[in-house]
């Protein structure tokens, strides 16, 4: 059986009550269980999954994770958003709780990166839908540049919606909005 795409993270935190808070208020998941006072599991706002992210607490005296500079581990989680005005969004939101910490331009992704409460990264990514994919938009992908989210809501319009083709099938979402309603 081929795997077909991540369906939930799950996350070791210092205080559950802190990356709820956080997750909830800065990007938009929401509870869906919680099981005492040290585990929350959360799902994206537009997420038809039973839980995006678990998050399991540690307490207070947890170490930082040193996955990336002294240990092995995960360098980040990345969340797709269906429009460059959500990206937008999403980085007023992070820059306001002090949590953006870059914007990247990786030609055919547009992302935002932060942290949590805990210092663990994430990124918030937006996709080229294959129909707007031209050669210049491939070549840049070899590279990264600071991201001009200005720049790209003027090319590609801030209503247009991620990765249509490319993460996601094409018609998906009307089909989605069809059965669901508008999400």
């Amino acid at each position: 059986m081929a795997i077909q795409r991540l369906n939930h993270a799950v996350l070791y935190v210092r205080n559950v009550e802190e990356s709820v808070a956080f997750y909830t208020d800065v990007l938009g998941f929401r509870v869906k269980l919680r099981m005492g006072a040290g585990a929350a599991f959360l799902q994206a706002n537009a997420s038809t999954n039973d839980h995006d992210l678990g998050l399991f607490q540690l307490g207070d005296s947890a170490r930082p994770s040193g996955a990336g500079r002294e240990t092995v581990g995960l360098y980040h989680l990345a969340w797709e958003v269906q429009t460059l005005a959500d990206l937008a969004d999403l980085a007023q939101k992070l820059s306001a709780a002090g949590a953006l910490v870059g914007a990247s331009d990786h030609g055919s992704t547009k992302s935002l990166y932060g942290k949590d409460p805990d210092g663990i990264e994430f990124e918030i990514v937006w996709l080229v839908p294959l129909n707007l994919l031209d050669e210049a938009t491939i070549d840049a992908s070899s590279s990264i540049r600071p991201l001009d989210l200005q720049k790209e809501i003027d090319r590609y319009g801030i209503d247009t919606p991620s990765g249509i083709g490319v993460s996601s099938p094409a018609g998906v979402r009307a089909g989605l909005t069809e059965v669901f309603g508008e999400i």
